[in-house]
């Protein structure tokens, strides 16, 4: 299971999506809702949530994807609800291995094991790199 954004794809997240899929033959794809994408990095998301899960759902390296929890207080129950072996986050999550196994064990959930995986190209295809480049009229990914 993975988390994030993912307000346009672009093959940083499909390098993402590939090193997860190592760990474990069933990917579920955890896209954050409009609030918390605007919480957590200050603006709004380009595609609004629905936008955002469709684009991912179309993704073959994808298996599920679903909306992250509207609790605010208990992110974790969509966890809960699919019970994933690995959660693995991305380079540049805010979230520490050591906060997300520390709040899983307050859930009961010991047997999830968390990674942290590595960047692919971020100087190239990190989401908002890409974005500033695109609004300027240039190729995204150059």
């Amino acid at each position: 299971m993975v988390f994030g954004a993912f307000d346009g794809l672009h093959p940083g997240h499909l390098n993402f999506f590939r090193q997860a899929k190592k760990y474990g033959d069933f990917l579920v794809v955890s896209i954050g809702l409009d609030d918390n994408v605007k919480k957590f990095k200050g603006k709004k998301p380009l595609f609004n949530e629905d936008e955002r899960l469709d684009l991912v759902r179309s993704c073959s390296l994808v298996d599920k994807a679903v909306l992250g929890d509207k609790d605010e207080k208990d992110f974790f129950n969509h966890i809960k609800k699919e019970r994933p072996h690995f959660i693995c986050l991305g380079y540049d999550q805010w979230a520490s291995q050591n906060y997300v196994k520390e709040e899983l064990k307050k859930c009961g959930l010991l047997e999830i094991q968390v990674v942290r995986l590595s960047s692919w190209k971020p100087e190239l295809a990190k989401s908002t790199r890409i974005k500033k480049r695109w609004t300027k009229g240039e190729s995204p990914l150059l």
